[in-house]
C-alpha cells in the first residue's frame, strides 16, 4: 500500500458529535472538474439534506462517502476514519479491499433505481448482506429480514420478485436492505426520482419513521417540502461546492444567495 499522507492536514477529526466531517473535497473525473473543494459536517442523529441543480456533484459526493468513488483531494472523515485510507502509526495508506468492505457494511445506501438484485425476492434482497457480509445464519437473517419488512409495510410482499412490485415498493425494498446491518449513516441518492408521482409518498413516509428514530442521514433530494418538513439542515451545492448551509426554513424560505433563490424558484 502507497503511503497517501503523514498526517491529517486540517484537523477536521476535532468536531465532536459530528459523524461525518469533510473538508476541501475534490473529486474529478479527467479533465472535468466535479467537486471544487466540498466542506460538508453531519452531526450524529442529524437529518442533512442536499439540493442543487442537475450535475452539480449530489450524487458524487454520496459516492465519496461511502467509497463507491475515490476522491483526488481534501479529507472525508466517516467516525474515526479518513475514507479511503487505513493508518498505521504516524502514517495514512490507500485502503485494502478488505478494510474498505468492512467499512462500508457500517453505511446503507439506497440509490434512485433501486438496484435490488431481479432473481431475488424481497426478502432475499433485504437478507443477502446479512448472511453474506454479517455472517448471519439463515434462519437469523430471515427473522431480521421478516421484521424489517414489516417495518416498511411489506411483510406480505416478502417472497415476490422485483418484477412483481410497484417501484414504490421496490424502493422500500432497498430501504429495508439498506438498514438491516443496523449502519451509522444511511445514504438517499434521489430515492423518488425515478417514482410515479403517486407512488412518492410511501417512501417519504418511511424516511420521515426513520428520521424520527434518530437515524444519521444525507439525503439528495429534489423534494424541497419535505426536506423543509423533516430535515435538520439544507445543503445547496452548486458548480461543486456548498454555495449555502443552514436550517431548512432559513435555506428554503429566506435565502441569502442569489444563486440558491433562482434554483427553488425554479423548481417549485
Amino acid at each position: 500500500m502507497n503511503v497517501i499522507t503523514d498526517k491529517p492536514q486540517n484537523g477536521v477529526t476535532d468536531s465532536a458529535g459530528d459523524l461525518v466531517r469533510i473538508k476541501g473535497l475534490r473529486k474529478s473525473f479527467g479533465a472535468h472538474d466535479i467537486l471544487n473543494g466540498i466542506d460538508l459536517s453531519v452531526k450524529r442523529a442529524e437529518a442533512a439534506f442536499i439540493i442543487g441543480p442537475s450535475g452539480s456533484g449530489k450524487s458524487t459526493l454520496l459516492r465519496c462517502v461511502n467509497n463507491l468513488e475515490t476522491y483526488q483531494g481534501g479529507e472525508l472523515w466517516v467516525d474515526d476514519y479518513l475514507v479511503g485510507a487505513q493508518r498505521r502509526g504516524d502514517k495514512w495508506y490507500r485502503a485494502s479491499q478488505r478494510c474498505t468492505a468492512a467499512r462500508r457494511a457500517s453505511i446503507g445506501m439506497v440509490f434512485q433505481r433501486f438496484n435490488l438484485f431481479p432473481n431475488m425476492t424481497a426478502l432475499d434482497n433485504v437478507t443477502a448482506g446479512l448472511r453474506l457480509v454479517s455472517g448471519q445464519s439463515r434462519s437469523e437473517a430471515k427473522a431480521r429480514g421478516m421484521e424489517l419488512l414489516h417495518r416498511v409495510g411489506l411483510a406480505d410482499k416478502a417472497h415476490l420478485y422485483p418484477l412483481h412490485l410497484s417501484g414504490g415498493q421496490q424502493q422500500r425494498v432497498a430501504i429495508a436492505r439498506a438498514i438491516a446491518t443496523n449502519p451509522a449513516l444511511i445514504l438517499f441518492d434521489e430515492p423518488t426520482s425515478a417514482l410515479d408521482p403517486e407512488l412518492v409518498g410511501e417512501v417519504l413516509s418511511v424516511i420521515r419513521d426513520l428520521v424520527k428514530e434518530g437515524m444519521t442521514m444525507i439525503v439528495v433530494t429534489h423534494e424541497i417540502r419535505f426536506a423543509e418538513e423533516v430535515g435538520d439542515s439544507v445543503h445547496f451545492i452548486d458548480q461543486g461546492i456548498v454555495a449555502e448551509s443552514g436550517k431548512p426554513e432559513e435555506i428554503i424560505r429566506h435565502s441569502m444567495n442569489p444563486r440558491t433563490a433562482e434554483f427553488l424558484a425554479r423548481i417549485r
